[in-house]
């Protein structure tokens, strides 16, 4: 670890993170706090420009406003910028300057990129992020062409372009963030393209490429050199196609029948619905369907798959589909009376699994007491407040109705768990942690009565 200062605190990659997203937030409430980022409708306070710039830079989608109603151009612009670069990481877009200016990249960084790529080691880290870029622009250019050559058909042609370049950056990184809410006779986010295929097909696949990490997308484009996958890959995709399929089939049970959502939908209508639900519930925000409108069994289980999350190395949030994957692991060779967790044919170090349940339990505490807390000042019911601090701590955007309900107070209190759900718990302790203390003994073990 990097040591400044002085010798009780310790300055390395996950405080540099943490800074750095200080900043970028506090910059972005101040563009979007200027009269210049809103229409004729009011300008909002310094505290919802914060909580706007907090949402786009831990690409949350969270928001107080109408965004495509609310914010002009210059808004709409400055909240893509902060999504953009909150998706990629600050430090990935430092590292596109100093590789523009061919500077070198020093061991201090690679650390901090390490840290905010959750990378195993530095090495070939550089070459990691190079990729990244390319992946990024490359994915989100299709997708801005896809969206654009379908929304030109329904508006002027230079609108449809720059609906199709916002919406690109914001689905791929996870955002949610829409535009449509400020058109005329138009429901917010893809409500209106609920049975639309290629509209739902080409936000699905941005979700999930944006969802599984750029490490597995490289892997991937070099499958067929290598012939082979990494662990890390196999678990990603196999545990995001389980979740897919699951969430679609209960969501599409669960609200099949109800009259406010899937109901009046064609059979092919349902599907779509019930798998982009699925697909995006676990971190983009994006819905087709009212989520108020939702059974109460359905909202719960989109607040377990958005704990859950998306995958390490991406933008999304949650405690990620591979700790996931490792507890259900801890589970199944317990039950089976295993000493170790198996996965392809790999065994897993008790030190992930330390850190697997660690990261999990303290999620776990964090949205409790942040539910309790939240229960108390805000006027919403139980399932609403969990909905909504799960969503905040996941990065997920989702609401039921909450967020353009909540005071001062709770207003402030979901910007914290923003940005806590985006740099991590486990981030954010080591973080604020004096440097660590080797101990000079150990004591003598002791047994407990489990069960």
């Amino acid at each position: 670890m990097l040591n400044y200062s002085n010798k009780k605190f310790r300055w390395g990659p996950p405080q540099v993170m943490a800074i750095g997203f200080v900043v970028m937030i506090l910059v972005g409430a101040v563009l979007l706090w200027l009269p210049i980022s809103y229409v004729d409708v009011g300008r909002l306070t310094f505290i919802d420009a914060l909580f706007m710039a907090t949402s786009a830079t831990c690409v949350t989608g969270l928001s107080v406003i109408n965004t495509g109603a609310h914010l002009s151009a210059f808004g709409e612009i400055v909240l893509i910028l902060l999504v953009q670069i909150g998706g990629l990481g600050f430090m990935t877009m430092s590292t596109l300057i100093a590789l523009v200016l061919r500077r070198r990249i020093s061991f201090q960084e690679r650390l901090i990129l390490q840290e905010a790529m959750n990378h195993d080691s530095t090495e070939g880290i550089v070459h990691l992020i190079r990729k990244v870029l390319i992946y990024a622009l490359y994915i989100e250019l299709a997708g801005a062409l896809l969206f654009a050559l379908r929304w030109s058909f329904e508006m002027p042609t230079g609108q449809a372009i720059y609906f199709g370049i916002f919406h690109s950056i914001s689905i791929f990184n996870n955002a949610g963030f829409d535009l449509f809410g400020g058109l005329p006779n138009r429901l917010g986010s893809l409500m209106h393209y609920v049975e639309d295929p290629y509209i739902n097909i080409v936000s699905m696949l941005l979700i999930i490429l944006g969802g599984i990490g750029f490490i597995v997308i490289s892997d991937l484009l070099t499958y067929p050199k290598n012939k082979k996958l990494t662990l890390h890959s196999k678990v990603v995709l196999s545990a995001s196609a389980a979740l897919i399929l699951v969430g679609t089939l209960v969501i599409f049970v669960f609200e099949y029948s109800n009259s406010l959502t899937l109901q009046p939908l064609s059979t092919i209508g349902k599907t779509l619905s019930a798998m982009l639900q699925s697909v995006s519930s676990r971190s983009a925000g994006v819905n087709t369907v009212d989520i108020a409108s939702m059974r109460q069994a359905t909202q719960f289980f989109i607040v377990i798959m958005m704990f859950i999350g998306a995958a390490p190395g991406s933008s999304g949030g949650g405690i990620k589909v591979t700790t996931f994957v490792i507890l259900v692991g801890v589970v199944y060779a317990m039950v089976r009376g295993r000493e170790e967790i198996v996965l392809c044919h790999r065994r897993i170090s008790k030190d992930r699994i330390y850190k697997a349940i660690t990261f999990t339990l303290l999620s776990f505490i964090l949205i409790l007491l942040s539910t309790m807390i939240l229960s108390i000042t805000e006027n919403f019911h139980f399932l609403g407040i969990l909905f909504e601090v799960t969503s905040a701590y996941a990065t997920a955007g989702m609401s039921i109705g909450l967020t353009s309900q909540l005071s001062g107070f709770g207003k402030v209190f979901i910007i914290i768990l923003m940005f806590v759900g985006r740099l991590g718990p486990v981030t954010l302790a080591y973080t604020l942690s004096p440097l660590p203390k080797k101990e000079a003994y150990r004591y003598p073990e002791g047994k407990i009565t489990i069960g």
